[in-house]
């Protein structure tokens, strides 16, 4: 079929594709930096990032010219043999996180697999075997597998897949005293995202990791942390937990580390090094040469355009814009929250995120859903002051185009 216009194309999707999403009618076909393009033409300012994954936006141009020259010379040849940009992102993720060694694999998901395997198993092999339990968190989310989403806290999403009970204890985000009342001896592990991005953009309490990390030490147990979407710049540093000089056992990787190829990685302690022994755990396609040139392509714009300094500016650049935002409409949405460039709008009751969204698109403009009914904000870090100031403008102008809407109704029902 050559060249099908958008309506073939919704067409073959609504027939073929699976129907566990709920995507608009509109097909993306082109990107420049903070901008898309639809196969009808329109234009769009993307402000999700794929769900923070764009961390470079679209088409860079340091991107493009690495992932091609990568596709020219070598794509794949397995973990049965070393490759160079494998070995040296390795060493460019430790040098930048503290962590000692590196596991690859594919997703945010599989990272966090590789979290509660590394957990449960280096217990295991100390001969500790009733040590299993995981300490998790309400309203986190760690993945769709069974694995990490017997630790994901939100109910909807464990519902109907036959979880297992017991073996991991989901407690309210931020409350360390319950953390320490759920402590025990056949504790792990605690993981935990230093801002719950799915649970609505909630960034942990001052003090919270900290004490999570004074309690797993004093009980010899593991603190995991889920940087899938707050790491790689987003927050302001280049982990969001080393703004509070917190090191966790082991960190969680994926999201903007690929620049929008797929990439997970799980880096650890040395101490851990050990826990998952050859033959234990694997990756057919995990850190295989085209996935880690494109992250080492990804890790050179950071440093070479300063974009994680460039988060935490931008991010109170955005955080002053939206705080005027919803000074303007109480009566519609809740204070701004969240850290650097990853935020979100909180709706009030009546107001669907859905709508919301349905209207920032039609006037060109993508924003996502956080939770059940907040406005995530997560652009690629390139974004610039321009773009994010036309994107609050477009959401003061649904805002203000809701409200009247509501207020006619009212009217006419007087």
């Amino acid at each position: 079929m050559a060249n099908p216009d958008e309506k073939t194309l919704l067409g073959l999707a609504e027939k073929h594709l699976y129907p566990n999403y709920r995507q608009p009618p509109c097909v993306f076909v082109r990107g420049q930096g903070c901008e898309v393009w639809d196969k009808s033409g329109k234009r769009y300012l993307d402000l999700a990032a794929g769900v923070a994954v764009s961390s470079l936006g679209h088409a860079h141009p340091r991107y493009v010219a690495a992932v091609s020259e990568q596709v020219g010379r070598l794509v794949h040849m397995s973990n049965y043999f070393y490759n160079e940009p494998n070995i040296l992102l390795a060493r460019e993720l430790c040098q930048r996180t503290g962590m000692d060694r590196a596991f690859f694999c594919n997703s945010g998901t599989e990272a966090n697999e590789a979290l509660l395997k590394l957990a449960r198993h280096h217990f295991f092999l100390r001969g500790q075997q009733g040590r299993v339990r995981i300490i998790a968190f309400e309203e986190a989310f760690h993945g769709r597998t069974l694995g990490a989403l017997s630790m994901t806290g939100r109910a909807k999403y464990r519902e109907g897949f036959g979880m297992p009970e017991g073996t991991v204890t989901h407690l309210p985000y931020g409350d360390i005293a319950a953390v320490k009342r759920a402590m025990g001896p056949d504790v792990a592990a605690i993981i935990a995202e230093p801002v719950q991005g799915e649970g609505g953009v909630v960034p942990a309490p001052p003090g919270f990791l900290a004490g999570l990390r004074s309690l797993t030490s004093d009980a010899g147990a593991l603190l995991l942390l889920d940087e899938v979407q707050t790491g790689v710049g987003r927050t302001g540093t280049f982990l969001a937990c080393q703004a509070e000089g917190i090191v966790p056992d082991a960190i969680a990787l994926a999201k903007g580390l690929g620049g929008g190829f797929p990439i997970g990685a799980m880096l650890c302690r040395e101490s851990l090094a050990g826990a998952l022994p050859a033959g234990s755990h694997g990756s057919t396609f995990g850190g295989n040469p085209l996935a880690s040139a494109a992250a080492l392509a990804v890790l050179a714009v950071l440093d070479e355009e300063r974009l994680v300094e460039g988060a935490r500016k931008k991010g109170e650049f955005l955080s002053r814009a939206l705080s005027g935002l919803c000074s303007r409409h109480p009566d519609l949405v809740g204070p701004e929250r969240g850290i650097g460039l990853l935020r979100a709008v909180p709706l009030n009751a009546g107001l669907e995120a859905r709508t919301v969204l349905g209207h920032l698109r039609e006037r060109g403009v993508l924003m996502i859903v956080a939770g059940d009914s907040a406005i995530r904000i997560c652009p690629p870090l390139v974004v610039t002051d321009t773009e994010l100031t036309e994107g609050v403008r477009v959401l003061d102008e649904v805002l203000a185009s809701l409200r009247r809407s509501k207020e006619s109704r009212a009217e006419a029902g007087a």
